[in-house]
């Protein structure tokens, strides 16, 4: 896995082992259409990365001049893996910073909110494939006071998983598959 353009490009990031089925890192092929999706929007937004693993999507949003980003994720190799990969940002460490969360206690919970501080223009959720975790973070997300004004959602799943069309404030926007992937995304209505 590399970054794939931006400030440091070519990177190599650091990476479970081969062994691991606790991380499962987007693919450098999925991830590149993903960020030519968003082009310029990345540049000065404020990112959550939720279910962050090594971080790819985040540290590829801070290579392409995302102002800041927040990582989360409740393991620790996880944890390890994104503060290694931020530093091979230029600037990643000032712009990025690490929570350890359980998400399975939403986005209110007072952990996660005593640590937050701005609002997001962009959120990327990668959960465990076909878990009750993907409808806890959109449920979560749908409420959540940490979010800017119309906000872009991005929830990565299983190519077989239905989203649902509409939640309370955010509605499905599109859906793209890449292999065995999906990206569906939402925005508020």
């Amino acid at each position: 896995m590399r970054i794939i353009s931006g400030s440091a490009r070519g990177r190599k990031l650091r990476t479970p082992p081969s062994h691991s089925s606790d991380i499962r890192p987007t693919t450098d092929r999925a991830r590149e259409s993903l960020f030519s999706i968003l082009g310029s929007d990345i540049v000065g937004s404020t990112i959550l990365d939720l279910c962050a693993g090594t971080g790819a999507f985040g540290c590829e949003a801070l290579s392409r001049g995302a102002a800041s980003v927040l990582f989360v994720d409740n393991a620790r190799s996880a944890l390890s893996l994104i503060d290694e990969n931020i530093a091979l940002i230029p600037g990643g460490r000032e712009r990025a910073h690490i929570i350890r969360h359980d998400l399975r206690k939403g986005l209110d919970h007072p952990a996660f909110t005593a640590a937050v501080d701005v609002r997001f223009n962009i959120v990327f959720a990668d959960p465990p494939y076909l878990t009750p975790l993907t409808a806890i973070i959109l449920s979560s997300l749908d409420i959540c006071p940490h979010l800017a004004e119309n906000p872009l959602v991005i929830i990565e799943e299983q190519k077989r998983f239905q989203p649902p069309d509409n939640l309370k404030n955010l509605v499905k926007t599109d859906s793209r598959k890449y292999g065995d992937s999906s990206f569906t995304f939402y925005q508020s209505t």
